[in-house]
């Protein structure tokens, strides 16, 4: 159960990606595929690699996916930043 808390909190945060500007590897949905694998990776490391079930799942699962969707927005944003660096302006 907290691996769909973990989806939709990077989902959740990803919305907000609209304010920034458009720097993210393949785009949004490069801004997409890092928010949600940042806040699935995160959250499975703070849990010790174990899923936690229906009974362990509490509004503090989605506070943890918050900084791994960050992450992994930002990984994205500066592999895309170092992309547009190293091509040619046209």
């Amino acid at each position: 159960m907290a691996l769909v808390v973990f989806f939709m909190m990077g989902i959740a945060l990803w919305h907000f990606t609209v304010f920034l500007p458009d720097h993210f590897w393949s785009g949004i949905v490069g801004a997409f595929l890092g928010a949600v694998v940042g806040s699935f990776l995160f959250g499975l490391l703070i849990n010790g690699l174990n899923i936690p079930g229906q009974s362990d799942t509490n509004l503090l699962s989605a506070v943890e996916a918050v900084p791994g969707a960050i992450i992994g927005m930002s990984v994205v944003w500066f592999l895309g930043v170092r992309q547009e660096q190293t091509q040619p302006a046209h």
